[in-house]
């Protein structure tokens, strides 16, 4: 069966209503995405098709989250190779709204507040950022809740409210926005299990992003030092050994093409920069090394997930 295309909340709501109630499923996967998909977004993809019965893909570019208009105008929109993408890993339905559809009386006078846990990191950097992230995020998940009761003999399967499980996956390339879309749901009680999926990485090791196609062979020769300056984070994590965060940063200080934001190692949780200790004495327990530079005029953010 090929991937079907609806450009409407009530177009979204029919299909998934009627696909789920024919196959009578018991699970509804959604995959938000501002399109631009490379192999990152077919893991994604492909998990939600592993673990759901129905799965729906957002192709969506959101203003609110773009500072610069520039930026946003600048951001690739491949609508028909996105589509054969989301139709290889199996996806069922795709969602690709206007911005009138999305924001039908213009931007939002009420948004998401991302509070302190977004105001640091990306954050700081690209401020607003995580507001406008959060606030269209919420709205993709009210859109693609499943809108079908289970049918007759499927609810052993079901939530408890006797509708479809519903999963929503998110990469953890973009680790704070993921435990800022953990906290919303926590928080604010919404009624979606979020799942996290490890990055993909090219195989010298760079994190994928629609934004590596705008970086001449020599930038990304260069940005290769960020996912070395990880590495070199996680083997001493698992060597039980002091991180040494101060060596990693020189490492990537040494890269002439590389202008440093940040880089430093958090709570998973909190995201709040671990003590000490992890830099002087052999690291324990779990962490999340962080790191975002520009390289020549592209922004770059990778992480990686550090334990012991």
């Amino acid at each position: 069966m090929s991937i079907q295309l609806v450009t409407t909340v009530a177009g979204l709501h029919a299909e998934s209503a009627r696909l789920l109630s024919a196959r009578r499923g018991a699970s509804q996967g959604l995959v938000p995405t501002m399109g631009a998909l490379h192999e990152g977004h077919a893991e994604l993809a492909r998990t939600a098709v592993e673990h759901n019965d129905l799965v729906v893909a957002s192709i969506f570019v959101n203003p609110l989250q773009f500072g610069d208009a520039v930026d946003l105008d600048r951001y690739p929109r491949t609508l028909e190779a996105d589509l054969a993408l989301l139709e290889e890993q199996g996806v069922d339905l795709a969602f690709a709204p206007s911005v009138e559809e999305v924001y039908p009386g213009g931007e939002p006078l009420v948004r998401i507040t991302s509070g302190r846990l977004g105001e640091k990191w990306e954050g700081a950097s690209r401020p607003g950022h995580f507001d406008g992230a959060l606030t269209v995020v919420a709205k993709l998940l009210h859109y693609g809740m499943p809108a079908a009761g289970l049918p007759a003999g499927s609810a052993d399967a079901a939530s408890p409210g006797g509708l479809p499980a519903y999963r929503a996956y998110f990469g953890q390339k973009d680790a704070q926005q993921l435990a800022l879309v953990r906290r919303m749901a926590a928080d604010l009680n919404f009624p979606v299990e979020i799942v996290g999926v490890p990055t993909v990485r090219s195989a010298d090791g760079l994190a994928l992003s629609s934004r590596n196609r705008f970086l001449s062979p020599d930038e990304r020769e260069a940005a290769l030092v960020l996912s070395r300056a990880l590495r070199l984070l996680e083997e001493r994590a698992n060597a039980h050994e002091p991180l040494d965060l101060e060596s990693a940063l020189a490492l990537v200080e040494s890269q002439p093409l590389v202008e440093l934001d940040y880089f430093d190692v958090v709570d998973p949780g909190t995201l709040e920069p671990l003590a000490e200790n992890c830099r002087e004495t052999p690291f324990r327990g779990d962490a999340l090394a962080l790191i975002a530079a520009k390289v020549g005029p592209v922004r770059l953010i990778d992480n990686m997930p550090l334990s012991s």
